[in-house]
């Protein structure tokens, strides 16, 4: 029996089903069930929640969300094997545990979630976690389906999702798109040991919280200035914004910034002030 339910632990699910991690697949596992259930406090109050994780795996965060009190998980896994260990999970807390078989990167959750509020809570596959995020927060509907992230990336993933300009090595695309649209803060780091296997890295669980009005831009004039930007991020802005425009000092003066500042030096809402100025710009044409 687990410490959070009387369920079997963790450990004993795994040999029973015989789920062993698949590299291929992005798993690491988490057995630890004390540990799971502070990441699934990290997203706040659970009670009368709806919450979808992502590749759930043996359940041990599936576990801790019920037990805490939320009212509906549901979880998408791609690994079939899981998902016999996740059928006992649902016939322990009747009708508040949906599974879903298939790849998150091709699922309509927020159909599946309907109107009602949800969070994304996931420790989420290293293979597929940034592809998700920037999913999530690129959405062209906003504010978004979802009313909180809370995710366990890679550490150096987490630190290029928090960073802004004060933090060159960091700062790049990834960061400007959620420090635009969200607030995002890393709560505390998971040690390689915790996981079953080791991966060879620390872990970090990151809070994402929408903005519920980000300044205004167009999603593709921003994705299209920090693509031209970072892409050269040695070079001053007067030279990598010529893959963007023609006039890249114009560009530049419209958006009153310097025209030797460099893709790291510029804060998110100078980015917005350049997608916003090269649209202008292509309107006037």
């Amino acid at each position: 029996m687990s410490a959070i339910d009387d369920l079997p632990p963790l450990r004993e699910v795994v040999r029973k089903y015989d789920l062993m991690a698949r590299k291929a697949l992005g798993q690491n596992f988490l057995f630890d069930l004390n540990l799971t259930a502070r990441i699934a406090r990290a997203s706040g109050p659970l009670e009368g929640a709806t919450v979808v994780e992502i590749g759930p795996g043996p359940g041990g965060l599936t576990r801790a969300l019920l037990a805490l009190g939320t009212k509906r998980v549901i979880a998408v896994e791609r690994d079939a094997r899981c998902l016999p260990a996740l059928a006992e999970i649902a016939a322990r807390y009747p009708g508040r545990l949906t599974v879903i078989e298939g790849d998150a990167l091709c699922v309509d959750l927020a159909a599946l979630v309907g109107n009602e509020p949800a969070r994304i809570v996931a420790n989420l596959p290293y293979n597929v976690g940034t592809a998700l995020l920037t999913g999530w927060i690129a959405a062209e509907a906003w504010p978004p389906w979802w009313e909180s992230l809370t995710l366990m990336f890679q550490r150096e993933v987490a630190e290029r999702i928090v960073a802004d300009e004060n933090k060159p090595k960091d700062y790049g695309r990834l960061a400007v798109l959620c420090g635009w649209r969200t607030r995002a803060s890393i709560l505390f780091d998971v040690a390689p040991s915790a996981f079953v296997p080791p991966p060879k890295v620390t872990s970090s669980v990151v809070n994402l919280v929408p903005r519920r009005e980000p300044l205004p831009c167009r999603l593709g004039a921003l994705e299209a200035v920090t693509q031209a930007a970072f892409g050269q991020r040695r070079k001053m802005l007067r030279q990598s914004l010529k893959s963007l425009t023609q006039a890249p000092l114009a560009l530049i003066e419209a958006a009153g910034l310097p025209p030797t500042a460099r893709a790291e030096d510029i804060p998110v809402q100078d980015y917005v002030a350049l997608a916003r100025a090269w649209d202008a710009m292509r309107e006037s044409r």
